[in-house]
């Protein structure tokens, strides 16, 4: 018995150690994570202006939101950059990756080459392409200083096109990530599947389009997640390449929710339209999450 109560001890403290490492991290999540989610609900129900308020006025927030002009409009651009976005990337995405599970030379060059805009924070990114775009610095000027004076392409400056250019820069921001997650899944598909259907006479077309493109299917719900989640959220990119200009022609959600909330003084305004997006997020990965635990069930 003398010798048992050490070991109890040293079993206890294995079992509370690590819950008391992770107990700081926790706190931290739940305080500025789901504190200030709970938080902005609450500013959401008030009357709050340039500072917060704690004086309730239930939904009124929530009706001012809807009768805004801008938010509409938000939600219109939402629509088409999130659509375009979701399906170039996945597109893109999945052809790259089979572009690279053909074993081609210089694989291990051309992967680091579609990740690296990845690596890259989306202001800087969003830089880069105002730059490329702009017709008196970017594309259209170059042309023009090559000869081409009948070249044009002012799509930034275009209040009609002016959000397909947020399209373009996001794309190509993130299909070497979707590229990843495809190539990830194609690699991770049963060989021995791949060669019984070669033995049946399948050609390289019948595999990919009838054996290991069906197989991506939770490849394809995963990359639609992280995709959607980036399109409701973003902010910086658009910010940086049109700061939501000309002017209002690429408002999206999280822009709108910034201007209203520390540039117009409607505090109450803008949280609401921010649990209209969290509700927005909510409604992909809940789901999603929920198909995953049942699955693993």
């Amino acid at each position: 018995m003398q010798y048992s109560l050490p070991g109890k001890a040293e079993a206890t403290l294995r079992e509370i150690l690590p819950r008391l490492v992770l107990s700081p991290s926790l706190f931290l999540i739940l305080l500025f994570v789901y504190g200030f989610i709970l938080y902005t609900g609450y500013l959401s129900l008030t009357d709050s202006r340039m500072l917060p308020s704690y004086d309730l006025q239930g939904l009124d927030n929530y009706a001012r939101l809807w009768g805004q002009r801008n938010w509409i409009t938000a939600l219109q651009n939402l629509a088409i950059f999130g659509i375009l976005y979701i399906l170039i990337c996945s597109l893109l995405g999945l052809v790259l990756a089979i572009f690279l599970d053909q074993k081609i030379r210089g694989e291990g060059i051309l992967r680091p080459i579609y990740l690296y805009p990845m690596a890259l924070s989306f202001i800087v990114t969003g830089t880069a392409w105002k730059w490329f775009l702009d017709p008196g610095l970017g594309l259209e000027n170059t042309m023009h200083l090559w000869g081409w004076e009948s070249f044009t392409f002012d799509w930034i400056k275009d209040r009609n096109m002016a959000i397909y250019t947020v399209v373009i820069a996001a794309v190509w921001q993130s299909s070497g990530f979707v590229m990843a997650m495809f190539l990830a899944g194609l690699r991770g598909i049963d060989s021995e599947i791949l060669k019984a259907a070669q033995m049946d006479g399948a050609g390289r077309w019948s595999l990919y389009t009838r054996i290991m493109i069906p197989q991506l299917r939770p490849v394809f719900l995963s990359a639609f997640v992280v995709l959607a989640h980036l399109a409701i959220k973003a902010y910086d990119l658009v910010i940086a390449l049109t700061n939501g200009g000309p002017g209002r022609a690429t408002e999206l959600p999280a822009t709108f929710m910034y201007s209203y909330t520390f540039t117009r003084n409607q505090m109450g305004v803008g949280a609401s339209s921010a649990v209209i997006m969290l509700a927005m997020i909510a409604s992909i990965i809940v789901p999603y999450l929920y198909a995953e635990l049942r699955e693993r069930r």
